[in-house]
């Protein structure tokens, strides 16, 4: 046995012989109390983990060398650790001096004066995160070696930023080290993984409250899986085994593509290790000029492929080896190849950042190979709710909060803190989407937060029924404006009156609900004189599907097309857009096309195509400037300064907000929003979106004399 060695094991012993002459020495003494049997616990439990494992590789490493160089000492020793925390006087962040050989973690490594005050933890990308408690000790160590930041760095000492596919032979391999399990769990926050340029990633997962930091997941004596904590909401859950099968129900899409949404999130993860090693292999080949071929064992990992045969031989496996043909390109996926094996819980570290970083890497080595890696029905994020690159989630990333106006329904807790304060809220952290414990009160049972009514912003109180379920959505899909509103702003101001004082009014996406609801809601710009539809019982039946759960999925946000198929010709979520009813109906050509059999959804858009053309019209005619507009930028409606009739990108800023409004312009604008902001108005309430482009058409001057509006008692 080696001196380092043989010194680790006796000192080892020697602790173990401390706490045995602690005990009897106490229990000899007559009135001296017992000793606490926490700390032989907390001593056993230690003695049996990797940190105590004198003969381990981590430890070890150094011997032949006589001492553990700067650069490492700092987790693998701990005079090192106590060194960099200047927990021996020195400076803090800073490891001074090489270690001496032959300690392991003990217990004065992580319970010091320096580490009981211990909160925050800087990352190698430079990304410094407070507030960590007492897990800061661990994520010292556990967040890698490198990062975004010092990959692009090298590429671009190399001159390689500019080609990405030019094959530099001082581009050595950057590895991220081993069990940088901090660095995944804090996502986009510490830049473990390499972000693509123009990608939106995770950024901490957040698991659920006593489950969301490394102590409160792992023994930090142990280092094992506190798994009885899992089965609390994972019931299948026996043993650290059964944790790779794991996937809730906002994790609804294919990642790898392989028709599989029910494996484990472990498994999407190894599919899309998978492939990306197949586009790694494929580019080194084409692109690079050298076949490249992975050990996860033998620094550094990847090696020159000398026979051609794809697999890391005996041979090829030394330093002589070593792939040295890389390119900015290759170097940034093989980067990340690593970064998720040598994290082994990372499926449930931060599962969806480790995607994203696999997604990326095969597609920028795609479009560079001949034949490139099926990715065809892979997929980066969630769906719906949980779409952490949304920009419904995202937008106040560099805000660091989601301001009152908008917590409610932009962030993970502002739905349960609006519920529990009877309607208000306050600023909220960022989030990356919406969580189980938004909409669920409980995680063991998954039940959900109750609401009877929902007060719409035209001060309508609407309910799918006291207790129901769905009420929950109405709470976010009503929209932000209403007829109210609107006449508010207008005050009494001419209807062709241009006033500086009008703005867009803008009713926000997806107001569902208020579609639904129709004019009880009065969530589209509802004209004086006129009547409106009330809310729409879906095929006029009670028994049919009637609330946002019957149709959508809440988890997957997509169509329930199984429900559909009782009544209508549909098998794909497409075919809804087809649908038409024609069953003791007397069909109407509502828009006056001459087709009066086809899809309600083309009989809306005729209208709506109406509106616009009408507004444009109005715009220039009557208040006296150009306007165009564009769905995707606020303030959606813009001067159109070149008559082209379209948003051109200079156009499309907020200093070139479309001013000129008169309240008739207003109300037929808001109108136009209102129907292309909800997508799936043609199902929620098409009669009533009908009866709302006609007035609006109208109101504008546009001709009407071929549509025919709905009468209020008309059902589709």
């Amino acid at each position: 046995m080696k001196a380092s060695r043989f010194l680790a094991v006796i000192g080892t012993l020697l602790l173990a012989v401390g706490f045995m002459v602690l005990n009897q020495s106490r229990a000899l003494a007559q009135d001296a109390p017992e000793d606490p049997p926490f700390l032989a616990e907390f001593y056993d439990a230690w003695a049996s983990s990797a940190h105590a494992d004198a003969t381990a590789e981590a430890f070890v490493h150094w011997d032949s060398e006589g001492a553990i160089p700067e650069s490492c000492a700092k987790c693998h020793s701990t005079p090192g650790y106590q060194d960099f925390l200047g927990a021996d006087g020195s400076e803090f962040g800073v490891v001074n001096a090489p270690a001496a050989l032959g300690t392991t973690v003990t217990c004065d490594a992580c319970h010091n004066s320096v580490t009981m005050t211990l909160d925050s933890v800087v990352f190698p990308s430079g990304a410094e995160v407070t507030g960590a408690g007492d897990a800061a000790r661990c994520m010292q160590c556990h967040q890698g070696r490198a990062s975004t930041v010092s990959v692009n760095a090298k590429l671009t000492e190399l001159g390689l930023v500019e080609d990405m596919n030019a094959v530099n032979p001082e581009l050595g391999f950057i590895n991220i080290h081993y069990y940088a399990a901090a660095a995944t769990l804090y996502g986009s926050v510490a830049q473990g993984g390499y972000q693509y340029e123009g990608q939106v990633y995770m950024m901490q997962n957040h698991h659920v409250e006593e489950a969301d930091t490394c102590i409160e997941c792992h023994n930090p004596h142990t280092l094992e899986v506190n798994v009885s904590l899992c089965q609390d909401c994972h019931e299948d859950v026996k043993s650290v085994e059964d944790l790779q099968f794991i996937r809730m129900n906002g994790s609804l899409n294919d990642y790898d593509g392989d028709g599989d949404i029910n494996e484990g999130i472990a498994e999407e993860i190894q599919g899309l290790q998978e492939l990306l090693y197949e586009a790694i292999q494929a580019y080194a080949t084409e692109i690079a000029g050298a076949g490249i071929v992975y050990e996860p064992h033998s620094h550094p990992y990847f090696f020159t492929d000398t026979n051609g045969n794809g697999e890391a031989d005996e041979d090829e496996v030394n330093g002589d080896n070593k792939y040295v043909s890389y390119t900015g390109n290759l170097l940034t996926a093989a980067y990340n190849y690593q970064v998720s094996m040598k994290d082994p819980g990372a499926f449930a570290h931060n599962p969806l950042y480790t995607i994203q970083i696999l997604f990326d890497s095969i597609t920028t080595l795609n479009a560079q190979i001949s034949e490139p890696v099926d990715m065809e029905f892979a997929h980066r994020s969630d769906p719906g709710h949980f779409d952490v690159t949304a920009m419904a989630f995202r937008d106040w990333d560099a805000d660091g909060e989601v301001p009152a106006t908008c917590a409610r329904c932009h962030s993970a807790t502002g739905l349960p803190e609006w519920i529990h304060n009877n309607g208000i809220v306050v600023a909220q952290p960022i989030s990356n989407s919406l969580t189980c414990t938004t909409c669920h009160d409980s995680l063991s049972e998954f039940t959900l937060l109750s609401l009877d009514a929902v007060t719409f912003p035209s001060g309508a109180s609407l309910t799918f029924g006291e207790g129901e379920e769905a009420n929950l959505c109405l709470a976010c899909h009503q929209g932000r404006e209403s007829t109210v509103s609107v006449n508010r702003a207008i005050g009494n101001l001419g209807d062709d009156e241009v006033s500086e004082n009008l703005r867009f009014r803008n009713v926000h996406y997806f107001a569902a609900g208020a579609s639904l609801f129709g004019g009880e809601a009065m969530g589209a710009y509802q004209y004086d004189g006129k009547e409106y539809n009330g809310r729409n019982l879906h095929g006029g039946d009670e028994d049919a599907p009637q609330v946002c759960t019957d149709c959508h999925d809440p988890h997957e946000f997509s169509i329930q097309t199984n429900v559909c198929e009782d009544c209508h010709d549909v098998e794909e979520q497409e075919d809804v857009l087809l649908i038409r009813m024609d069953e003791d109906v007397e069909l109407v050509d509502w828009d006056g096309d001459g087709a009066a059999d086809e899809p309600i959804r083309d009989e809306i858009g005729t209208m709506e195509e109406a509106l616009y053309a009408a507004i444009v019209s109005y715009a220039t005619e009557t208040a006296g400037a150009a306007l165009a507009y564009d769905a995707h930028s606020y303030p959606y409606f813009f001067n159109d300064l070149n008559g082209n009739g379209v948003v051109d990108p200079e156009e499309a800023n907020r200093d070139n907000g479309f001013a000129s409004w008169t309240p008739s312009l207003l109300r037929a604008a808001y109108n136009y929003q209102y129907t292309q902001k909800d997508p799936g108005d043609f199902a929620h309430n098409p009669h009533y979106i009908l009866q709302v482009l006609y007035d609006s058409i109208e109101a504008v001057g546009g001709d009407v004399s071929t549509y025919t509006r709905p009468p209020v008692e008309a059902g589709e």
